[in-house]
């Protein structure tokens, strides 16, 4: 038996090194436990999430495989879906979902921030606010934000969820949302997955619309913002809401 496993060890990939067959200080979650979460690279991490690897590759030799991919960006990771990462051998759906889950949990953290009686001066605190809500989406949302008198948060509500190139709204459903949280104001918002931050003629089509409804039922549209992983632009700064 013990010759037979010597064989076999012997004929495995050279480059290969499952993670019980390496030193201690190499294997991440023994890692993790001894120093740390923060003393792991991107790779040890990911290798922790999808816990195991191919007969030619380790957990973290695979992960870091797919970091290389996207350039070693996290960004781009998260862009990926499950059939993008389905695409490296040894990532099948669980794996996958798993690591969508754990970037999403991610995404998530970032945008659980207490809103409730912020402040909003200007169309920049809109964005850095909700920045997070669109971030690494591949389709298009149109969120709105619920401001009372003051200008201070209500809430934020996603109202539609489109494709890559466009979202539907309904303008009934704008304002009713935004009585639903006893808005003074609003704020329209939604991303452009390809982060060219132009508006469209639908985009200005729309915000005219429910401008003028707006002002009909005194609820005041304060602004539009399109919104990128980079940057943002917005209708009341280029003055295109008056």
């Amino acid at each position: 038996k013990t010759s037979f496993y010597l064989w076999g060890m012997m004929n495995l990939d050279k480059n290969y090194l499952s993670l019980k067959h390496v030193s201690k200080d190499d294997q991440p979650r023994e890692k993790l436990i001894a120093h740390g979460q923060s003393t792991l690279s991107n790779a040890e991490i990911l290798g922790i999430l999808i816990g195991s690897g191919t007969r030619e590759k380790s957990a973290v030799q695979l992960s870091r495989e797919i970091l290389q991919s996207v350039d070693n960006d996290l960004n781009n990771l998260a862009r990926l879906n499950l059939f993008d990462l389905m695409k490296f051998k040894g990532i099948g759906e669980a794996k996958a979902v798993t690591i969508a889950a754990a970037l999403e949990l991610c995404r998530r953290k970032e945008n659980d921030l207490p809103s409730k009686n912020l402040y909003i001066r200007s169309s920049r605190d809109v964005y850095l606010h909700v920045r997070e809500r669109f971030q690494d989406l591949s389709h298009e949302e149109f969120h709105i934000v619920a401001l009372n008198s003051a200008n201070k948060i209500n809430g934020v509500t996603m109202l539609s969820k489109g494709g890559t190139s466009g979202t539907s709204v309904d303008v009934k459903d704008v304002f009713k949302k935004a009585m639903e949280l006893n808005a003074s104001c609003i704020v329209l918002c939604h991303n452009h997955p390809s982060c060219n931050l132009r508006p469209s003629d639908p985009d200005i089509a729309i915000t005219k619309k429910i401008k003028s409804i707006g002002d009909i039922i005194d609820l005041k549209v304060h602004d539009h913002l399109i919104v990128t992983n980079q940057s943002y632009f917005s209708f009341a700064d280029a003055g295109m809401l008056p």
